[in-house]
């Protein structure tokens, strides 16, 4: 099974916003794959699945993603994380934002992530690796800056993409999902 997570922040409120691009690719897998999302209220996540993948959006937010994460894991491969700590889960992709990557661009490393992110930091502790497939959508941090000072990392990332950047993020999301496609 190839497990496809997508990080984001559930509600209304966060459903455009640069933290949720996640969201964005699994919810765009699911319709490619007319995969309907079901919840799993006590795993506290959205699951849509096959016999090939499975796609996840957690619901504990963000800084809590690893919990909802290792629960939907162990309901459905109770022995997937029962190996020792820092095994390799190369058959786990993890879709989240990264302010250092331009827009439009991404990148899809084993074990390697951005500098800090919440988001991985809950599912590192949770899984007990950083072994696994970090792919990394770029949100262009560089346009922080504005006339009244730069824009915090935190409050830049729930900000909504520009309209003039939708055709950017819509190709970028294609591109990953015909990437995707090949692993499962």
């Amino acid at each position: 099974m190839t497990w496809i997570i997508g990080l984001g922040n559930p509600g209304a409120e966060y459903a455009q916003t640069r933290h949720n691009v996640g969201y964005m690719v699994v919810d765009a897998f699911a319709q490619r794959l007319s995969l309907p999302f079901q919840t799993m209220t006590k795993q506290r996540a959205e699951v849509a699945r096959n016999e090939a993948v499975c796609l996840i959006k957690p619901l504990t937010f963000m800084n809590n993603s690893g919990v909802a994460i290792r629960a939907v894991m162990q309901f459905f491969d109770k022995q997937l994380l029962d190996s020792q700590d820092g095994q390799t889960l190369d058959s786990v992709y993890i879709v989240h934002d990264d302010l250092d990557i331009e827009l439009g661009q991404w990148k899809s490393q084993l074990g390697h992530g951005p500098k800090a992110h919440n988001g991985l930091i809950s599912i590192y502790e949770q899984l007990g690796t950083e072994q696994f497939w970090h792919v990394r959508f770029g949100i262009d941090g560089s346009h922080r800056q504005t006339d009244q000072g730069r824009i915090p990392g935190k409050a830049y990332v729930l900000q909504r993409f520009a309209t003039d950047e939708r055709a950017v993020l819509d190709t970028t999301i294609s591109d990953i999902l015909n990437t995707l496609e090949t692993k499962c």
